[in-house]
């Protein structure tokens, strides 16, 4: 359940991993905090956590259940920071959606995940590089890891760029194919992108405002440059489900044409087969006096007369673009 724990102090981590029965105690020595990792506790392995951090008990609840949008909440002096993860899959393009939730305190950071994501991992890593970021307290490693999730996002957007470019080039293409399963499928994912990357904006433009004691003044800069970065985002996700609608219109009349198209084709060739049918129901009513029915060139002439029609109709046709 416990992924990493560890204890950071002047801005750096100290050896070895943290044993939670120890976490009480170094949350509370002067100028350390602790971060705990948790990947999808059950409500019993969770109590103990919950017990040694003092979480609120709603604020608990929520991260047992996930299954919540992304939002900002505030229980006393600690927040409650949901995140959405994104992943990109190619080629089956789909978009795997995770969760982060992040209980925020002046001396702790609790993150529990549920599905599968880097972003936390590549958080820790950035951030213990950065001695001066981690000197600001647990309101640094927010910063990190909802950049390092929001990093992930641009990775999703430009796999659904190169997907929607493709179904752009395959509607317009030479070939008789039909792209729209492919279309709305696309719009399906590009929808579930956009519920959990919508609502993080407004999070995390309240954190950038510095209206919270626990992310300093120092990193309102950061996370302005964040919330900029997921406004772009959602600025391309808009861009997405505009192409794909215009797409899947621009198919139908793809479409459309088409079948006009081939009705044009048809009736064409029906008015052409329908001159040798007409000549042979006629003789083939077997009157004893018809046309030419006892002359010896009558059969070559009626042939001939036949084909001479159908090609003067055909080039016809071809003429007026209907063959």
């Amino acid at each position: 359940m416990i992924v990493d724990s560890a204890v950071y102090e002047d801005g750096r981590r100290r050896a070895g991993d943290l044993p939670l029965d120890q976490a009480g105690a170094a949350c509370r020595r002067e100028g350390a905090f602790v971060w705990l990792g948790v990947v999808e506790p059950s409500a019993e392995e969770f109590e103990a956590i919950a017990s040694e951090f003092d979480l609120h008990e709603l604020a608990v609840e929520d991260a047992i259940k996930a299954h919540q949008r992304p939002k900002l909440e505030v229980y006393g002096d600690s927040l409650l920071v949901v995140l959405k993860t994104a992943r990109y899959v190619d080629p089956k393009e789909v978009v795997q959606i995770g969760e982060v939730l992040l209980f925020v305190h002046p001396t702790f950071l609790v993150s529990v995940r549920h599905g599968e994501t880097d972003a936390l991992a590549t958080a820790r890593h950035r951030l213990e590089a950065r001695p001066d970021l981690l000197r600001l307290g647990p309101g640094a490693a927010l910063y990190a890891i909802v950049d390092a999730v929001v990093d992930d996002y641009e990775e999703v957007a430009a796999g659904v760029d190169y997907d929607v470019q493709e179904v752009e080039a395959e509607v317009f293409s030479a070939e008789r194919e039909n792209p729209a399963e492919r279309i709305f499928k696309l719009e399906r994912e590009v929808l579930e992108f956009q519920r959990a990357v919508t609502p993080l904006a407004p999070a995390v433009d309240r954190l950038a405002r510095g209206h919270f004691d626990v992310v300093p003044d120092g990193l309102h800069e950061y996370l302005r440059d964040v919330h900029d970065h997921i406004l772009r985002v959602v600025g391309r996700i808009e861009t997405f489900r505009d192409l794909l609608g215009s797409a899947l219109q621009a198919n139908l009349t793809q479409v459309s044409v088409r079948q006009n198209e081939d009705m044009r084709k048809i009736s064409a060739w029906v008015a052409i087969l329908a001159v040798p049918t007409s000549v042979a129901g006629i003789y083939g009513m077997n009157f004893e006096h018809m046309p030419e029915l006892r002359w010896t060139y009558g059969y070559p002439t009626v042939l001939l007369a036949i084909a001479a029609v159908c090609l003067y109709l055909h080039r016809r046709f071809k003429r007026s673009g209907w063959l």
